[in-house]
């Protein structure tokens, strides 16, 4: 039997136990207030979190703490699997339960737009800003979780993480040329974002509608939305894992994302 994958394994182990390999929690706590998206009527929308204590150390259950929890699976920091639209529900191993595990892990290419995305809260990154971070960082690998780095997660409270004004949502995102070029001529996992959903506020208003979705999972590539400390993690060099639950049929689910990350 080789011994130098298990050797590798080892040294990681070693590595997190010693603080030269960091872990980074990339996911916001899930609770009552964690935001959601508000769909317009008459379109229907999820649950929002909720938590009901079921015993605690109580006549219901003397020695034990449990609880039922309710949520939509595209709630707090979510992944969204190709079956979640209509451009990825013909794809074999689309949902949440069947799924490849091997997909879920991937090394991180983090895109630090935060300056932009002050200065316009509509900020689209595209596919020219892109290939000048490829220029600076080397071509997006093949497997990779291409993260765009916003800070949007820094916002405190719901209506201004939201940002809904009277015309809508004004939150950043990618313009459609860019996730097109993502998809389809960069071999990677998916995306991941700080903002409620992976498409920009306004994106009910581009050609297409919605394109992070319609690209990403038209091309059977994922989602990750309302993550978190993207500014803990290098432009290169990290590694995610982002598995969802194994829910049968499930378009997606909330998920604990970590990056491993070289001390």
């Amino acid at each position: 039997m080789d011994t130098a994958p298990a050797q590798l394994l080892t040294q990681l182990v070693a590595g997190i136990a010693a603080g030269s390999v960091r872990v980074v929690d990339l996911t916001v706590p899930l609770e009552p207030g964690t935001p959601i998206i508000n769909l317009p009527a008459p379109l229907a929308n999820s649950q929002p979190f909720a938590l009901e204590v079921i015993s605690r150390y109580d006549d219901q259950g003397p020695a034990w703490y449990w609880n039922n929890i309710t949520c939509g699976e595209h709630t707090g920091t979510h992944f969204d699997a190709p079956i979640h639209w209509l451009s990825g529900r013909d794809h074999p191993g689309n949902a949440t339960h069947d799924i490849p595990v091997q997909r879920f892990i991937g090394p991180a290419c983090v895109l630090d737009v935060t300056a932009a995305v002050q200065a316009n809260p509509d900020f689209l990154l595209t596919r020219a800003m892109v290939e000048e971070w490829e220029a600076h960082h080397g071509r997006i690998p093949a497997g990779a979780w291409v993260l765009v780095r916003t800070d949007w997660s820094k916002r405190q409270g719901a209506a201004d993480y939201l940002n809904v004004q009277a015309d809508g949502p004004h939150t950043p995102g990618f313009d459609p040329q860019c996730v097109r070029f993502l998809a389809h001529d960069r071999d990677i996992l998916g995306v991941g974002v700080e903002t409620v959903g992976t498409d920009a506020g306004q994106a009910g208003t581009f050609e297409p509608m919605f394109p992070c979705h319609t690209f990403m999972h038209g091309a059977n590539r994922f989602g990750l939305a309302q993550l978190t400390n993207l500014d803990r993690l290098p432009p290169t060099g990290a590694v995610v894992i982002a598995p969802p639950l194994k829910i049968v049929n499930g378009s997606g689910s909330p998920l604990r994302v970590l990056a491993l990350v070289p001390a």
